[in-house]
């Protein structure tokens, strides 16, 4: 598809939709998980950046270079927050989007608008093509977004660039910058092995190929398998590495993290160590914060508190139920999909759906409406609603469901908290497809057959987990089993449903035939799935 002018183009089709086509087009039919996509030419992203004319801009942009395996994209989002709130013009390149592409590129602390958005995409959507050849092809996806997010940020001359790696970081696309300011990686832990390796020792290896000779870099406290392996790459390219220990609550005044759950005190400790640095090395500051005990500067403070970023530790009322409540139906999203993030995910889910519970029942019991009776019931911490706990999960085919459903159900256990009933869906996105709206298939077209897996494990779990406890029977409800429609399927503890939005209604229809039950519903395995789900309950 071309831009210049000489194609006719259907009126029918917006300017958005036309460009999200043609980023369509580039999204390889590969599988992730083929060994040759390791380097996968990777010197062809120099050939790019020189059509683009982006060598100078790249080399004077004042760059963050973050990788990692968990907190990457969290640890990005408070970075860019401090020094926005700092007063610097902020640039901040993500992955993945969730609902709109344009997620990816943040212009302080904003997505960027359609407008720039069109214009900075034909311009290197048209300059690649006119310079493309047999030898250089049109660049993947991946790679042409974060060429992309380099124009954006050059044209928009921003102070300073955070860039998230997408992959890896040796042969990731952002990893063509050479000369950043400051580097960091987040917690590590075992994901894309196909890809990355089988060893946290290998993964920690290709992690590492972001640093650049002398310039600092920061890690959080790893396992000593990993640890040591970025170690060794520091030492080699003189890079002094150091670690960066996880914010103490206290420095925050009595402030909250813009991002919840405990584990956002690594990501925020690793993001003020990044901020520190990057104001010191660039001039702006002569103070090291990182030595700051008692307090942290009010503008790290307001930064780290008023941080936002969809899909991770997010909980979302249902807005098109039709209920006297929205609390009635609560969605708690995190887009986990490792082994170690999905006992956090877990965690974090038992904290804030309890206490989200106790919240709810101080307020009925302030209710005048409410009869001494019920008042009386709540001073005993018994709220008039029950609750129960629903899973909505999908997964990516390339992991192992082995090492992420015990997780969740055991650290969920652990802490207390029992699902109703799990269900398996497949994901509205397609992955070949990019825009703002995914049509889904058809039942007809579907293949169930991952989500049959996952409910298969699932059934096999919770009957061990019943073995050892027998909570998991104490609340009944009735069950709108009559809208699991043709392709899905229906076990004791589980369901397989043949798309999102039949999942969605029958949690809705579940709602309505039990008024006396508030439905707390975890959505996770997968940032695609959280977006699916938010597009269907977000007005």
């Amino acid at each position: 598809m071309s831009h210049d002018g000489n194609e006719p183009k259907d009126a029918t089709v917006s300017p958005y939709d036309e460009a999200m086509e043609a980023l369509s087009s580039l999204i390889t039919k590969r599988s992730r998980a083929d060994k040759s996509n390791m380097g996968d030419r990777f010197d062809l992203l120099f050939d790019y950046v020189k059509m683009l004319e982006l060598e100078e801009p790249i080399k004077q942009m004042k760059i963050i270079h973050v990788a990692g395996t968990k907190g990457k994209g969290s640890s990005c989002t408070f970075t860019e927050s401090i020094l926005r709130n700092c007063g610097f013009h902020t640039g901040l390149f993500t992955s993945p989007h969730l609902i709109d592409v344009r997620e990816r590129f943040r212009l302080d602390g904003v997505d960027v608008c359609e407008e720039k958005f069109l214009a900075y995409f034909w311009w290197c959507w048209d300059r690649l093509k006119e310079r493309i050849s047999e030898e250089v092809p049109m660049p993947t996806y991946f790679r042409f977004l974060a060429l992309l997010a380099f124009k954006i940020f050059a044209a928009e001359q921003v102070d300073v660039a955070i860039l998230e790696v997408g992959l890896g970081g040796k042969f990731d696309a952002t990893n063509v910058v050479e000369n950043p300011i400051v580097c960091g990686i987040a917690s590590l832990g075992y994901d894309h092995m196909e890809i990355l390796g089988n060893t946290l020792g290998q993964i920690a290896g290709e992690k590492a190929g972001i640093f650049k000779r002398d310039v600092p870099a920061f890690t959080v406290p790893q396992p000593e398998e990993a640890m040591s392996v970025l170690k060794e790459k520091a030492s080699l390219l003189g890079v002094h590495l150091q670690i960066a220990a996880p914010l103490d609550p206290i420095l925050l005044s009595g402030m909250q993290l813009g991002l919840e759950g405990e584990h956002q005190l690594v990501n925020a400790g690793l993001a003020i160590a990044l901020c520190s640095t990057w104001l010191q090395r660039t001039g702006h500051v002569g103070i090291n914060y990182l030595n700051q005990t008692t307090s942290l500067p009010e503008e790290f403070i307001k930064g780290l508190a008023t941080a936002s970023l969809q899909g991770r530790a997010q909980i979302v009322p249902d807005q098109f139920i039709e209920s006297e409540n929205l609390e009635d139906l609560v969605f708690y999203l995190d887009g986990a999909h490792s082994p170690e993030s999905m006992e956090v995910c877990a965690k974090w889910f038992c904290l804030a759906s309890k206490e989200d519970a106790n919240s709810q029942s101080k307020t009925e019991n302030n209710d005048s409406t409410a009869s001494p009776e019920s008042r009386l019931l709540n001073n005993y911490g018994t709220s008039r609603r029950n609750y129960t706990q629903i899973l909505l999960f999908n997964c990516m085919a390339v992991r192992d469901p082995q090492l992420l459903l015990p997780r969740l159900m055991d650290a969920c256990s652990r802490n207390g908290v029992h699902f109703k009933r799990a269900l398996f869906v497949p994901n509205t996105s397609v992955y070949n497809k990019v825009g703002t709206v995914a049509s889904p298939r058809t039942n007809a077209q579907v293949d169930l057959s991952w989500q049959l897996t996952l409910q298969k494990l699932w059934e096999s779990l919770t009957l061990e987990e019943k073995g050892r406890d027998a909570k998991t029977a104490d609340l009944t409800y009735e069950a709108g089993s009559d809208t699991i429609e043709k392709g899905g399927n229906n076990c004791e503890n589980s369901t397989v449903f043949p798309s999102l939005p039949i999942a969605i209604n029958w949690i809705r229809e579940s709602v309505r035939k039990n008024q006396s039950v508030r439905f707390q519903v975890l959505v996770t395995g997968s940032l695609h799935l959280v977006g699916d789900v938010l597009r269907l309950i977000k007005k």
